[in-house]
């Protein structure tokens, strides 16, 4: 069991490697211990998330993910990129919505979210890194992310990786959560997802491996940088139209395009 809070290093040089939170020493060592640590952390989790997410989200997930996506422009036939697509909770909505005549490949690092994905019919799957991406370029109409940015060892890269495989005029769509302003509603959100969703999830036979995962969950959202580090990344990145929709000050959906190519000038 780690020690009963994480201590983070959060200092500036922290995140000039465009990680998505400081070292959480509580949990892992060093920035290059966090792939393995996650990894092994999901793996050991991943046969309890699919109840622990409908416990924390009321069983309102699903609706909410499909409704996102089809306002970010998901339609039949589209060709979708679902990165650390876990235990395939984005990636089956998309696929509802896509049909037969599309898509959906999930790229997971985790064997163990991957197992449980494998029963999502219809649903394509590849093991890899959201920041070194083995898909071909420009393959996709859409790439998802879905509650991971967290996750990921540097923003920049992993945007980058995500421009690469978007067709021109394609669209990125990460789901996210963030600690709510107010300190009232930050420790009422610290409470429940750090505290009572892993408490139901013991209750409901959920073992210590899914309570650790839930307040590693909550460590990286306290610490995550703020909205206006990760739009600034994406534009960085060649992102076109970088926004971010918040609601309830806890669910954050960034979008972005990947720009049409400028077409040259004619002469007279």
């Amino acid at each position: 069991m780690p020690a009963e809070r994480p201590e983070d290093e959060t200092g500036p040089a922290s995140l000039l490697s465009g990680a998505p939170h400081p070292v959480l020493a509580g949990w892992y060592g060093k920035a290059d211990a966090r792939a393995g640590f996650v990894r092994r952390l999901f793996d050991a989790g991943a046969p309890d998330y699919d109840r622990l997410n409908r416990l924390f989200s009321f069983n309102s997930g699903a609706g909410y993910r499909a409704r996102t996506l089809r306002g970010a422009g998901l339609r039949p036939g589209d060709r979708v990129l679902d990165v650390a697509t876990g235990t395939g909770l984005v990636a089956r909505e998309a696929l509802r919505i896509v049909q037969s005549q599309g898509l959906v490949v999930g790229l997971d690092l985790s064997a163990g979210m991957l197992a449980v994905a494998a029963g999502r019919e219809g649903l394509a799957l590849v093991m890899g890194d959201a920041g070194q991406l083995p898909i071909c370029d420009a393959g996709f109409d859409m790439v998802t992310m879905g509650y991971a940015l967290r996750h990921v060892a540097d923003l920049r890269a992993a945007f980058a990786g995500f421009r690469r495989v978007l067709r021109p005029g394609g669209t990125l769509v990460l789901m996210e959560i963030a600690s709510p302003p107010g300190r009232i509603r930050r420790r009422l959100a610290r409470l429940y997802l750090s505290r009572l969703v892993p408490l139901l999830g013991r209750l409901t036979g959920g073992g210590a491996a899914a309570d650790r995962m839930m307040r590693y969950y909550w460590d990286t959202i306290e610490h995550c940088v703020p909205e206006a580090v990760i739009l600034a990344s994406l534009a960085a990145s060649g992102f076109a139209e970088a926004r971010c929709d918040t609601q309830f000050g806890l669910l954050k959906t960034y979008t972005a395009r990947r720009a049409l190519p400028v077409r040259a000038a004619r002469g007279p």
